[in-house]
């Protein structure tokens, strides 16, 4: 047991650097490069498709209900999605200060850590000081290093259900409404902003076990159902009505069948999620397979339940992500808090504070170093950014366009211009071409580093890294032909 000291602003009651001050560490060493424009090679995909839709609020259309992205495909663009909070506060923030790209990052950065401190004192709550503030730190240098940082709502959907998790145990504890209504508001927004933060939820009954006011229970446990329940219509009802009228619908996933099928078939890249991608960090896995034994061990119970219970809903999740789960590296966020508990017991039972300081520091040393390379962008892929100022001396930002992006909308948010992202041959298909050219497309923008084969369209300019095609004549004869 480490020795009780008087709290300073410096160290906690245990003599130990205050959990506030690694906070404010890590929200420090995540502001170098935060104005990077989204060209990390980590999920550039997916931080533009939120971007488009943060922007879109702010050039388009504001309605919170209906969120669109650029490649339109001719349509209105207007998609079924995450619950759009961080893009809607991307757009709130840009009603201030103009849009730029690099709000949305720094919203999910705050709110997620904010959300880490809120872990630990919910841990804290739950079981211990020791496993809660270790567990906060190993959650630091998780995965969740290079994601609380993305235009992505990963870190932040899950951040949002701690808050809401402490308010719960606070409600149960003190019997405050209000805390109850905060800590429905805040499980609701983090289950609407990404399904897999229903994992979180386990912790309800487990708050909820033993509790002698069922009253208090019963009301907690209901309006957990009612989050839920809302999540439920958001993804299956007006997801679906928005797909189905407007013809674009994010990845949901297949059947629990194929997911197994695709997921036994490619075990050692499933094994990687979680030996490798949970913490970045060889060091940091093998303290979790001997915390997995101590527990055990000691019979801990609580910690097993708790666990095991989160287990059976982030294997459905896996099963259902497929082939997804073990190509993104974010999917294993959500069961990352629940590794990060038994490993900060694990140190957290160690009587030797040095030797606990040296564990900690050498999987947080191994973890950022795997990571640090997200916080700068690669000088080969700068040149994206002369895209937009080279379209706007061609055309105005209504004129639709095609890019070569092969399935990755990121030139074409760059670009600043809505219309199509297509595969390289098709660049190549005069009449695929033309089906686009009837639904308005006015160039076709070739990305040179990719790809070196020339369409047979007039060309209206070319570098070492785009070619620029314009469509206009085509369409001119499209319209034509469709007069008579």
């Amino acid at each position: 047991m480490n020795q009780i000291v008087q709290k300073s602003f410096w160290k906690d009651e245990q003599g130990r650097v205050r959990l506030e001050l690694f906070l404010i560490f890590f929200f420090a060493i995540h502001l170098i490069g935060i104005t990077n424009a989204p060209l990390e090679v980590a999920h550039n995909w997916r931080q533009v498709t939120g971007l488009m839709v943060a922007r879109n609020y702010f050039e388009t259309d504001p309605t919170f209900w209906f969120p669109r992205v650029d490649h339109t495909n001719g349509a209105t663009g207007i998609i079924g999605m995450e619950f759009p909070l961080l893009n809607y506060l991307h757009y709130l923030t840009s009603l201030l200060f103009d849009y730029n790209h690099w709000y949305g990052r720094l919203i999910n950065l705050i709110i997620t850590q904010i959300g880490i401190l809120y872990f630990y004192k919910l841990i804290k709550q739950l079981f211990n000081e020791d496993t809660a503030y270790f567990s906060s730190l190993f959650i630091l240098g998780s995965i969740w290093f290079t994601y609380e940082r993305k235009m992505m709502s990963d870190t932040f959907c899950i951040a949002l259900c701690f808050i809401g998790l402490y308010f719960a145990w606070k409600y149960l504890a003190k019997k405050k409404t209000a805390s109850l209504l905060t800590a429905f508001a805040f499980l609701t927004l983090g289950c609407l902003c990404k399904i897999p933060a229903v994992i979180c939820l386990i912790a309800i009954p487990f708050m909820s076990y033993k509790k002698s006011n069922t009253y208090h229970v019963l009301l907690l446990n209901l309006l957990t159902g009612l989050s839920i329940l809302i999540t439920y219509l958001w993804y299956f009802q007006w997801n679906t009505y928005l797909s189905s009228t407007y013809g674009s619908w994010y990845n949901s996933g297949g059947t629990l069948a194929q997911g197994a099928q695709e997921v036994l078939s490619h075990l050692q890249l499933t094994a990687k999620q979680f030996y490798f991608g949970s913490f970045q960090s060889y060091a940091s896995f093998g303290l979790l397979l001997l915390s997995f034994w101590i527990v055990v061990k000691n019979k801990k119970f609580k910690l097993l339940f708790l666990f095991l219970s989160a287990s059976i809903l982030f294997i459905l999740y896996m099963l259902k992500s497929g082939k997804i789960f073990y190509t993104h590296t974010y999917y294993i966020i959500p069961i990352i808090p629940f590794f990060a508990v038994f490993m900060g017991y694990t140190v957290g039972i160690i009587k030797n504070y040095k030797l606990q300081i040296a564990i900690v520091f050498i999987c947080l040393l191994e973890s950022i170093g795997n990571q640090q390379h997200d916080l700068f962008t690669k000088e080969s892929e700068l040149y994206k950014m002369t895209l937009e100022k080279r379209m706007d001396a061609l055309s105005s930002q209504d004129e639709l366009v095609a890019i070569n992006g092969n399935g990755n909308p990121q030139q074409l948010y760059l670009s600043h211009r809505k219309g199509w992202v297509i595969e390289d041959k098709q660049s190549l298909n005069k009449d695929y071409i033309q089906t686009l050219v009837s639904k308005g497309c006015a160039y076709l923008i070739i990305d040179r580093k990719n790809f070196l084969e020339k369409p047979e369209y007039p060309i209206v300019f070319e570098d070492l890294n785009y070619s620029i095609y314009s469509l206009k004549g085509l369409l001119t004869l499209s319209q034509a032909k469709n007069h008579r």
